[in-house]
């Protein structure tokens, strides 16, 4: 039941954050804010989730997921910092995903298809830095973290 429920979540945001992009109703800064705002929920989640049988797993998620949620706040709520961040904040973006395929590589190693969720945010976060650097666009950005939400739900309904 908890993996179904963090399964449709992550598709829900997943979609989420490719529809507020194509709709324009967001800035970039507020776009990687809430991209990251709903990572970090979907790591609460599953931190919380899968605590009773892989301690250290969880442990990891919560913590990502309380720095993310730390970060997004600040994105979203704070104008300001969109000035000091805008250099790196792709950079970040893209990094940050990467580290969430690493965890996922990490938590889903006896899931049939914890492997794939893993390469797949280490593969879309190295695009979104490539993406990011040469062309900055934030409907592109939001799809590839949108994809790997929806790419994660699907493979998670897939071994539940």
């Amino acid at each position: 039941m908890k993996t179904k429920f963090i399964s449709i979540l992550a598709i829900i945001f997943g979609l989420i954050i490719i529809i507020f992009p194509v709709m324009g109703l967001i800035k970039t800064g507020a776009l990687i804010g809430l991209s990251l705002l709903l990572i970090s929920i979907y790591l609460l989640v599953v931190g919380v989730a899968i605590i009773d049988y892989n301690k250290s797993g969880a442990i990891l998620d919560l913590i990502l997921g309380v720095v993310l949620l730390i970060l997004s706040i600040c994105l979203i709520f704070n104008v300001s910092i969109i000035g000091v961040l805008a250099q790196i904040t792709f950079y970040l973006a893209g990094i940050t995903l990467i580290v969430v395929g690493l965890v996922s590589l990490v938590n889903n190693r006896q899931s049939r298809y914890g492997f794939y969720i893993g390469i797949a945010g280490i593969v879309l976060g190295l695009l979104y830095i490539i993406i990011g650097t040469y062309v900055a666009d934030p409907i592109i950005l939001g799809t590839l973290i949108g994809l790997w939400l929806i790419i994660s739900g699907i493979l998670k309904l897939m071994d539940g």
